[in-house]
């Protein structure tokens, strides 16, 4: 990619389409500099994100990283729960900052799983093991986990690719409520997806990154 020079807007859904190995989900990476966990690779210019406060570049040197990554959320093509129980998954980003008051634990999990539409679905079986829920649970309990630290921006990289149509029509109507509170960027590779959802479209090919119209 290369002379990418695009504005986000703030608590809409943007997607990103185009064909396969041109940098899409490199690009979301680029959003909160996981990329740099890639051995050679690397990046020139700015990105800057306002978080509420007007807008901070996420590339100078004291930023913190830590606190990119929980006002940046972001889930993963293929859901990734870890291997433990669905509440340690929800509970796990606030174990790394460093909450230890069990109540306020146990009401944000709570949260995070309803905001996912996730928390009636098993709310009785906390203590499961997250590996043994259905493919669209999976991605909705990884959605909850994101959400759970109140991310200011959500990265999605291909979120329902491995979904039936039940579970792909829950996610997109989470996506849209979602919106409300945060900023959707979104690599998609569907169509009609795109037309349900978006409220910008852009296309990535031979390294150019550009706005298209429905």
């Amino acid at each position: 990619m290369q002379n990418i020079n695009i504005d986000i807007h703030q608590n809409s859904i943007t997607s990103i389409s185009g064909p396969s190995g041109q940098g899409k989900s490199s690009f979301l990476t680029v959003l909160n500099r996981l990329w740099e966990n890639i051995e050679g690779a690397k990046v020139k210019g700015q990105v800057k994100i306002n978080f509420g406060n007007g807008f901070e570049d996420i590339y100078r040197k004291e930023y913190s990283l830590p606190m990119l990554r929980q006002k940046v959320g972001m889930v993963f093509q293929t859901p990734n729960p870890l291997p433990m129980s669905i509440y340690k998954n929800i509970a796990f980003p606030l174990k790394l900052i460093g909450e230890k008051n069990k109540q306020t634990v146990t009401q944000k999990v709570k949260t995070a799983l309803e905001r996912a539409f996730l928390w009636e679905e098993v709310k009785h079986r906390m203590s499961d093991d997250a590996r043994l829920l259905s493919g669209g649970q999976q991605q909705r309990l990884c959605i909850a986990r994101a959400l759970i630290l109140n991310p200011c921006v959500l990265l999605l990289d291909e979120p329902t690719s491995s979904l039936d149509e039940t579970s792909l029509e829950v996610i997109e109507q989470l996506l849209l409520e979602l919106k409300n509170n945060c900023t959707i960027i979104m690599v998609s590779h569907y169509m009609d997806q795109i037309r349900r959802i978006a409220d910008r479209k852009f296309i990535l090919s031979d390294k150019q990154l550009m706005l298209k119209s429905f």
